[in-house]
């Protein structure tokens, strides 16, 4: 079950509890009775393994963008 912080309106009281689901939202501060904000905080992500490349997502066909021409040295093109 996930935890969510709440901060109370009025007194600026904080705290966090474990909640399901299915839960409503707590609206009142067990404090003062004042009014609840439900905090959100930012999630974690964390990349294992050896690495992520720009291949990695690729069919096995290779690329469908033409490779560049190539380029004709200057004392090639004069003559």
């Amino acid at each position: 079950m996930p935890t969510y912080a709440y901060a109370c309106k009025d007194c600026s009281h904080a705290f966090e509890i474990v909640q399901s689901f299915t839960d409503s939202s707590l609206t009142s501060c067990p404090e003062c009775e004042g009014t609840l904000r439900k905090k959100f905080n930012s999630v974690g992500v964390v990349f294992k393994g050896s690495g992520f490349y720009r291949t990695d997502s690729r069919d096995s066909k290779g690329s469908s963008v033409s490779p560049a021409p190539a380029a004709v040295p200057a004392a090639a093109a004069a003559s």
